[in-house]
């Protein structure tokens, strides 16, 4: 991906020239170039540090300044050749820098030095130091709300290892995105979203994230991973997750998103048909008693915070037969699930639970399983918690 998104700008790119009146015999000028003097924040910008010496150079030593004001890095390997410059062969140095803006307003980078020895024509060897002028820049704020990113070419990457529509009951959904973009760094592209749904199991890989120079700017890459299923077959949809970008070529902004993905198990039914069957009327009364006893429960939950939890202390469990013969079986992936539903109906939300239901997933997720994991000792662990 990356060698395609530098191949799309190839033809597109072209180094920054500059028109340099001559040099007097003996003389040394350094300068920095850029490619435009109006981004916007976060925008790349090219900036060639180029030096022009009509000496013979043996050592050299140029540092680019850090700053609060600007993330930067060299994108290329140093250049020296020679150039005819006012009929004379020149020894020119080049440098390229990616630049990019924190904030908006005036940005003032150098003056910079360039530590030179060179070799006189008498063969000694004597230090010069070279300085540039200071370049500005005018930097206009992002032309969106959104956290600042730009780039030249963004492509946003949606995989999924299955229809995430027709799932079994002991299915494994791995969902894997990845952003990358050319003239961009890797922490300026967005952070991990938060995917995360009462209906939804979760385990989240590591996260990668890198920045790889290229000669025509640096391709920012991020690589986001996770394991899914449903809790229930009931179907249910993730949502899409926009990320707003600037095209720094066609000066746009640009949406890039994750798309929305439904979830259910493979010949899941539901009771609608019977529902469908009813006349209109019979659907409004049904929708005011829904919202009517809706708002009841409302009430109720305001001014008797514990009442379920008294009333249902009085009713025997109704997952724990699910969850021993999961737990017996070894079914680790129906252990969760009920363990899930035993979750909501105590009302358990304790850190001590979440610790334990994490322990659970890192085994059912991660790539290389546990195989002393005790899933009759974990359950009754989980048992002997209170809500």
């Amino acid at each position: 991906m990356v060698i395609r998104l530098v191949l799309l700008l190839l033809l597109w790119a072209g180094p920054l020239q500059a028109e340099s009146p001559p040099l007097a015999p003996g003389e040394a000028r350094l300068m920095i170039l850029h490619d435009h003097g109006n981004p916007v924040v976060a925008e790349m910008v090219r900036l060639t540090l180029r030096g022009e010496y009509d000496l013979t150079v043996s050592l050299e030593d140029l540092k680019f300044p850090g700053s609060d004001a600007y993330d930067w890095m060299q994108i290329d390997q140093d250049r020296w050749f020679q150039e005819r410059i006012g009929g004379r062969m020149i020894q020119i140095f080049e440098r390229d820098i990616a630049l990019f803006p924190r904030q908006a307003g005036d940005l003032t980078i150098g003056p910079l030095v360039h530590d030179l020895t060179h070799i006189t024509r008498a063969g000694a060897r004597e230090p010069l130091r070279v300085t540039s002028d200071p370049t500005r820049l005018t930097v206009k704020p992002f032309p969106h709300g959104s956290r600042p990113m730009t780039a030249r070419t963004l492509v946003l990457t949606d995989e999924l290892s299955a229809p995430p529509g027709r799932l079994l009951p002991t299915d494994i959904l791995t969902r894997r995105v990845t952003i990358e973009a050319l003239g961009a760094m890797a922490h300026h592209l967005p952070p991990r979203p938060d995917i995360s749904q009462p209906w939804l199991i979760s385990f989240t890989l590591p996260e990668i994230r890198e920045t790889t120079p290229t000669p025509q700017g640096p391709v920012a890459r991020v690589v986001w991973e996770w394991q899914m299923r449903p809790r229930t077959g009931e179907p249910g949809v993730l949502p899409a997750v926009p990320f707003v970008w600037f095209d720094t070529d066609a000066r746009r902004v640009e949406v890039a998103a994750m798309k929305p993905i439904p979830f259910g198990f493979a010949g899941f039914t539901t009771s609608s048909g019977l529902a469908s069957g009813l006349g209109p009327g019979w659907t409004m009364a049904g929708l005011a008693a829904l919202g009517f006893g809706a708002g009841l429960l409302a009430v109720l939950r305001r001014r008797l915070p514990d009442l379920r939890h008294r009333l249902r202390g009085l009713r025997p469990n109704p997952h724990a037969g699910a969850l021993r013969a999961a737990a017996a079986r070894g079914d680790l992936v129906a252990l969760r699930a009920a363990a899930a539903d035993h979750r909501a109906w105590r009302g358990a939300d304790s850190p001590a639970h979440r610790r334990l239901l994490d322990r659970l997933d890192r085994q059912i997720y991660q790539p290389t399983q546990d195989g002393a994991f005790d899933a009759r000792g974990w359950l009754a662990d989980y048992l002997r918690l209170r809500a």
